[in-house]
């Protein structure tokens, strides 16, 4: 995976996230509006059950069940306080070259450890279901 690919880049920028918020189920009157959402980092990662889903595409932090009054920026931080997007004290556009590398840089880190998290969660799962079939097999209930 190359970390620095246009695809992975983009999405640092407030009016492509926007974009990602097409058929979001909060518009206006309300505190997460596809606005609030992208400025607090979000994009919208909707599923058929789910349509609320938002993503933060720095930390990888997925949240849903928002509700009109939530505010995006506050749930960021209280949901998750290590993301060094939602702390960043500037635009993106106003960050020089050293500091937009080490942000990069910890973005890379939350999408090891998700990859990492997530192989662990399918071979515990295969580990699971392979004790059960044994368990069966030896049992002589198969």
């Amino acid at each position: 995976m190359d970390p620095i690919n246009e695809e992975n880049i983009k999405m640092y920028f407030y009016k492509n996230r926007l974009k990602t918020f097409e058929g979001w189920p909060f518009d206006e009157d309300c505190a997460c509006t596809p606005q609030n959402m992208a400025k607090a980092g979000f994009i919208h990662t909707p599923s058929d059950n789910s349509p609320d889903i938002a993503m933060c595409f720095f930390c990888l932090k997925e949240l849903e069940g928002w509700e009109p009054e939530d505010d995006p920026e506050k749930e960021h931080k209280s949901h998750s306080p290590s993301c060094h997007f939602i702390a960043l004290k500037k635009k993106v556009e106003d960050l020089n070259v050293e500091e937009f590398f080490k942000l990069q840089k910890e973005r890379h880190k939350f999408i090891i450890n998700k990859s990492c998290n997530d192989g662990i969660t399918k071979f515990e799962e295969a580990a699971k279901k392979r004790r059960a079939d044994i368990i069966k097999s030896a049992m002589g209930e198969e």
